[in-house]
């Protein structure tokens, strides 16, 4: 399934790459791209969308 978060506090290339080692944590397997610039996260993968936002709180960036 594919998943689209919008990250209000990723604000650059770092977060972005904080937020994706947290979603492949994980999974693995998922697909996940990230823009800094516009905040958007889009995640594919079978994992549920609660884990993913429980994975996002873990290290401080809530999805909006």
């Amino acid at each position: 399934m594919t998943l689209q978060f919008k990250i209000t506090n990723m604000a650059c290339s770092t977060c972005a790459n904080k937020v994706t080692k947290a979603i492949k944590a994980i999974d693995n397997n998922a697909s996940v791209q990230t823009n800094a610039k516009t905040k958007l996260v889009s995640v594919e993968t079978q994992v549920s969308e609660a884990a993913i936002k429980d994975a996002l709180a873990a290290i401080g960036y809530l999805s909006a």
